[in-house]
């Protein structure tokens, strides 16, 4: 049995239905008094699927979970993002440590830790691909990949201490948002709700690069998550951090191009070239390690997952 924390998230859920077609049940932590039941996993709760209401910074109560499941491993999804960089930090040290804490306890074998393929940004990097054993810069763009860079060092080094295996994922998705604000980090998302609501982008407000020539190597959600269950179930892993992704970067152009494929019709006036606040260049993500490790291929290419989320809110999922 797999403890998600975060798992009512958008990734923890389609991590759970992953985990739950190799086998798997879940324990899905959330902060939250909602449950949410989507189509994909609904039938499965309270069978397969057991949530506990309580907050990862609370050790006293994620240590009593093994009264009532067998846990065997977490996939660490949860953190807060809390307005202000000292409570962000602190909320998330916390969720860490604690998650640690509970594996060192209950002598489990394998903690997956989520990262950030953000932790690549600043990097003085060459042609190719982004690679997991490309050193990191020593300074950060924003308080989430800053944090992620001390939680992968931190994570490894007490489960080498405590004689548990950490594994570091680096990602980004797309898909499926179950409620969350509009992305930070990319404009796939609310390009497709935009199209399926007839609705207008405004690309001159401050959001995430926008330009036509700009992009990023996103996987989609389920995918994402089918990823994360490999990582976490594998017998044998090379290695303490892996890249996921779809293996290549989509251009903002090409994503607007697809989304037309699936809604004929649509029209998106991108703003020409590279945002010249950016990189000025498209970054793939090298998946050779999680292929090779746990025989992971993506299965949604863009169109695939524009017309799959397409169809999820045609559907009249609210997020």
């Amino acid at each position: 049995m797999q403890l998600i924390t975060g798992g009512m998230g958008f990734i923890g859920l389609h991590t759970a239905r992953a985990l739950l077609d190799q086998g798997e049940s879940c324990v899905l932590i959330t902060r939250s008094g909602t449950i949410r039941k989507p189509d994909f996993i609904k039938d499965e709760i309270g069978k397969r699927i057991f949530v506990e209401h309580l907050n990862v910074s609370d050790l006293p109560a994620v240590l009593e979970l093994p009264k009532k499941h067998k846990i065997t491993g977490i996939v660490h999804l949860s953190g807060a993002s809390l307005v202000g960089t000292c409570e962000l930090m602190r909320n998330n040290a916390l969720h860490l440590l604690n998650v640690l804490q509970a594996a060192q306890d209950w002598g489990l074998r394998r903690v997956s830790i989520a990262s950030t393929i953000g932790v690549y940004a600043g990097a003085s990097l060459g042609p190719g691909p982004l690679r997991e054993d490309q050193p990191l810069p020593m300074t950060a763009f924003h308080p989430i990949p800053a944090f992620k860079k001390i939680s992968e060092l931190l994570a490894i080094t007490v489960g080498e201490s405590a004689g548990f295996e950490v594994v570091n994922f680096r990602f980004g998705a797309w898909g499926p948002l179950f409620h969350h604000p509009p992305s930070p980090w990319s404009i796939f998302p609310q390009m497709v709700r935009a199209a399926v609501r007839g609705e207008t982008l405004d690309f001159t407000q401050p959001c995430s690069r926008v330009f036509a020539e700009d992009g990023t190597d996103l996987s989609y959600v389920k995918d994402c998550g089918r990823a994360i269950a490999l990582l976490q179930l594998a017998g044998k892993l090379n290695h303490r951090t892996y890249n996921i992704g779809s293996g290549h970067a989509t251009r903002n152009l090409d994503f607007a191009n697809a989304i037309k494929r699936v809604i004929p019709g649509v029209s998106f006036e991108l703003p020409n070239g590279f945002d010249p606040h950016g990189p000025g260049r498209l970054f793939d993500l090298d998946v050779t390690r999680i292929c090779q490790d746990t025989g992971y291929q993506p299965q949604y290419d863009v169109e695939q997952g524009i017309a799959d989320y397409v169809a999820w809110l045609r559907a009249g999922h609210e997020e």
